[in-house]
C-alpha cells in the first residue's frame, strides 16, 4: 500500500476483483470516493487499479486470516486516515444437502462468511467510533432470508451474519455508524460459473432435491437478471439516505421471493400463537 492523497470516503472492500465488490469500487470511485481493494490475489486487481489511478489500493487479504485483517485495517487507517465503509463481500456457493456437506466443509464456509466479516468489523469500529461516523455493508443473499435444497450451509452462514448484524445496527446507531445488509437474488456476478461453486459429494437419496440445484445454478451462469452495476447504485443510494434500511433487497427475484417468505411466516405463527400463548404460567401465577 503505497501513501496518497484521498477524495472523499475511503472504502474498504474485500473480494473486489470481481463481482459485486469490483462493482461497488467502481460505483465508490465514480462517486468521487477511494478504494482500498482487497482480494486474495492482489494481482487480481491490476486491472481495476489501471483504469483509475491513485483512487484505488490493492491490498493482499485473506479475510479467515485475523492476523491480516489486523494488519489491513491499520495500515489503511495510517495511510488514508479514516476508514468509512467497510463492505464484506467475500464468498463462494456451496451445493449440497445438509447430510451430504462435511464438518469441514461447514466450517471453512463459516470462516468465510461470519468469522471473517464478524472479525473485520470488529476491527474497523474502534476508528468509527473515534470519527462518529461510519457504514458497515454486510453482502448476505436473498438466501440469509430463507433457504431452500442444497444450500442450507450457505444460508446458515447468511443467517448467521444477519443475526450479527441486526444486533449490531442497534449497538453502534448512537455513533453515527450505519449496518446495511444487502440480500441479492441472482445477479450475472460470475457467482455460479467458471467452476466458482464448490459442491459436496452427492449422495443418491438426495438427488430428486439437491439435483435441480446442482445443474440448476451453473447452468444460469451468464442469463441472470440481476445488473451487478445497478446493485451498486443501489447500495450506495441506500448509504446516502437519511434513514438508511437495514436489510435491502436486491433483484426481482429476491424481492419477491422474500416478501412471500415473509407472509409465509407471518401466516405460520399467528396459526400457532394460540399454541405457544398457551405455555406462559397464569396471569399473577
Amino acid at each position: 500500500m503505497t501513501a496518497h492523497e484521498n477524495a472523499g470516503k475511503v472504502w474498504l472492500i474485500t473480494g473486489a476483483n470481481s463481482g459485486f465488490g469490483q462493482a461497488i469500487a467502481e460505483a465508490a470511485i465514480a462517486a468521487g470516493d477511494t478504494v482500498v481493494a482487497a482480494a486474495r490475489r492482489p494481482e487480481a486487481l491490476a486491472e481495476l487499479e489501471a483504469a483509475h489511478p491513485g483512487r484505488v489500493v490493492p491490498v493482499r487479504l485473506d479475510v479467515t486470516d485475523q492476523e491480516q485483517i489486523a494488519a489491513v485495517v491499520e495500515e489503511a487507517v495510517s495511510r488514508l486516515g479514516r476508514i468509512d465503509v467497510l463492505v464484506n463481500n467475500a464468498g463462494r456457493g456451496v451445493i449440497g444437502a445438509v447430510e451430504e456437506t462435511t464438518d469441514s466443509e461447514l466450517r471453512d464456509l463459516m470462516d468465510l462468511h461470519f468469522f471473517g466479516p464478524a472479525a473485520l468489523t470488529r476491527a474497523v469500529l474502534p476508528h468509527m467510533r473515534a470519527q462518529g461516523s461510519g457504514a458497515v455493508v454486510q453482502m448476505s443473499s436473498m438466501g440469509g432470508r430463507f433457504s431452500f435444497p442444497g444450500v442450507g450451509a450457505y444460508s446458515a452462514t447468511k443467517f448467521a451474519l444477519e443475526g450479527l448484524s441486526e444486533a449490531l445496527a442497534q449497538e453502534v446507531a448512537g455513533f453515527g455508524i450505519k449496518v446495511l445488509i444487502v440480500e441479492p437474488g441472482a445477479f450475472r456476478t460470475g457467482f455460479a460459473g467458471g467452476g466458482a461453486l464448490a459442491h459436496s459429494a452427492p449422495i443418491d437419496a438426495y438427488e430428486p432435491v439437491v439435483g435441480p440445484v446442482r445443474t440448476g445454478l451453473p447452468d444460469s451462469d451468464g442469463k441472470q437478471a440481476g445488473n451487478p452495476v445497478k446493485a451498486a447504485e443501489a447500495i450506495l443510494t441506500a448509504l446516502d439516505a437519511e434513514r438508511t434500511p437495514l436489510r435491502l433487497a436486491l433483484g426481482t427475484d429476491a424481492v419477491d421471493a422474500i416478501l412471500g417468505n415473509l407472509d409465509g411466516a407471518r401466516g405460520e405463527a399467528e396459526a400457532w400463537a394460540a399454541v405457544g400463548r398457551a405455555t406462559d404460567f397464569p396471569a399473577g401465577a
